[in-house]
């Protein structure tokens, strides 16, 4: 069975995704990418979105086992720490960090997630 989760956000409707996908013992959350002005507002959002998502497919963050983090400047990601040990707490999942373009020019960080269902 596969349970798709629709946040409403913008983009799904026009690229055609949904923010994530429960199957196969695995809830994908797609690249997300939060309000804000700044990395830290941005990352704060996302994980607002990315929490709303995974308990929606009947997952949580003590469930995630590997997450992507992608900036548009790598610079800022030391500002977003504290926050990320903070959400993931004593279940750190395995990570990766890329510096590179995102959607909009406007955005500093986006998020995917890869977590346990059930």
């Amino acid at each position: 069975m596969i349970k798709r989760v629709f946040s409403g956000g913008e983009f799904e409707a026009k690229v055609g995704y949904c923010r994530a996908v429960a199957a196969g013992g695995f809830v994908y959350v797609a690249g997300t990418v939060g309000q804000g002005s700044t990395v830290l507002e941005q990352c704060a959002s996302a994980l607002e979105v990315i929490g709303k998502a995974l308990k929606e497919a009947g997952s949580d963050f003590d469930k995630v086992v590997r997450v992507t983090y992608m900036l548009a400047d790598r610079s800022e990601f030391e500002a977003c720490w504290p926050m990320l040990r903070d959400v993931f707490g004593d279940n750190p999942p395995a990570a990766t960090m890329i510096e590179c373009g995102l959607i909009t020019p406007q955005d500093r960080i986006e998020i995917e997630v890869t977590a346990l269902a059930g």
